[in-house]
């Protein structure tokens, strides 16, 4: 089963991380650590002699260094993660640090995006995104938070941060691609306010969200397809001060189980059945008859053993969509390893119980057995005590 969703441009950007309490992948701080310019110190320090002074050639040094001003750095890449595979050169300077964005900001950058050997692939103007929300390559969203307003930078990538082992169709990116990234950071706004956001462009973004997250799973990057279904459900779930109307309380509806059920195959892929089996119950506490959610909390439920709850939710779901292939084939195989699992515990118990049907057909048998001793012991008895006294009568009547 797919989700087959009509992909939508929303010009509106989600709100800021700070206002509305986000979490987002990128700040887990677990696979990388953004360096500061602030932290880097390309000069070593002074050297002094024997005695611990400085003496005299150290401060015809120090007055020749203020005589010529501050040295050129050493190094014009700044290497953003410590480990060489992603590195930022500044082309043209900006308006100074105070103007570099912050994470849940709204940025409007140009950029150019070409492969190592300097063929361009794609180039793009004013393109907006929430940095830190993962709408982009990680490339963009660790280094365009190190630029500032105005700047013109290089931004050299490693695959792991760009498109990764399987490349990308759109744009037209080999496996394993490193990438030079041209960026020009043109503006850096606040995110609006979600409450006081109209009920349509807060469909809208959610929906726009959504479609980020879907860019991941087809990537196979299910993690951050997973945190971008999260930011939709808390744009789609933000309380309004705004009115909203049934229809559109019903559209956020449907986009917040469509973000649900995403989530659920995203989970599944990275193996959290609990956290999938939450999904597909939130979805259905919304739509409890959705074909979607039916289906992958069956899935959910197989994977977990649940063998006989699997087959109760995907019989209604089958009951919902009788002519669905996939349901019918998921269904099938489950009634199948239900019973051989079935078959397996009986054989077990029986080993475990040193195979009870014989043993009581045993016992039968020898129960059998002693009252057919009893009976034949009584009737034998009861000639011989008959015979007896027939024979004192004879012997009587004699007399």
């Amino acid at each position: 089963m797919t989700d087959k969703e009509e992909t939508m441009e929303v010009s509106d950007s989600p709100p800021s991380e700070k206002k509305n309490g986000r979490t987002s992948l990128l700040d887990s701080g677990e696979d990388f650590e953004v360096v500061d310019e602030e932290d880097i110190d390309d000069d070593p320090p002074p050297l002094e002699d024997a005695g611990g002074g400085k003496g005299k050639h150290a401060d015809e040094s120090e007055k020749e260094k203020e005589e010529t001003g501050p040295s050129a750095p050493v190094e014009e890449w700044l290497d953003v993660l410590g480990n060489d595979q992603l590195k930022k050169k500044v082309l043209e300077d900006g308006e100074g640090r105070d103007s570099r964005p912050q994470k849940g900001q709204n940025v409007r950058i140009n950029l150019k995006t070409s492969l190592t050997d300097g063929k361009l692939v794609e180039e793009q103007h004013d393109l907006s995104f929430t940095l830190g929300d993962g709408d982009v390559i990680q490339a963009l969203d660790l280094s365009v938070q190190l630029m500032e307003k105005g700047e013109k930078a290089l931004i050299q990538t490693d695959a792991k941060y760009a498109y990764g082992a399987r490349g990308s169709y759109e744009p037209e990116i080999p496996p394993n691609a490193p990438l030079c990234l041209e960026v020009e950071l043109k503006e850096a706004t606040d995110a609006p306010d979600l409450e006081m956001l109209p009920p349509a462009e807060k469909i809208a973004l959610a929906s726009h969200k959504r479609e980020k997250g879907n860019v991941h799973y087809q990537r196979g990057d299910y993690a951050f397809a997973v945190n971008s279904y999260s930011i939709a459900l808390q744009v789609a779930e933000s309380s309004s001060k705004v009115d909203i109307n049934p229809e559109e309380e019903n559209e956020l509806i449907d986009v917040k189980v469509k973000c649900l059920n995403n989530m659920a195959a995203s989970q599944l892929k990275l193996d959290h059945y609990d956290a999938a089996l939450k999904s597909c119950v939130s979805a259905l506490a919304h739509q409890p008859d959705n074909i979607k959610a039916l289906f992958r909390m069956g899935k959910v439920l197989a994977l977990q053993g649940e063998y006989t709850e699997a087959i109760q939710t995907l019989r209604r779901a089958l009951k919902l969509e009788p002519s669905n292939k996939t349901i019918h084939a998921e269904l099938s195989k489950l009634v199948k390893k239900n019973s051989e699992q079935r078959g397996a515990e009986q054989a077990m118990y029986k080993k475990m119980l040193g195979n009870p049907t014989s043993g009581s057909s045993t016992q039968k048998h020898r129960a059998k057995s002693s009252w057919g001793l009893s009976w034949k012991w009584l009737f034998g008895a009861t000639a011989v005590a008959i015979g007896g006294v027939a024979l004192s009568v004879v012997i009587a009547a004699r007399n």
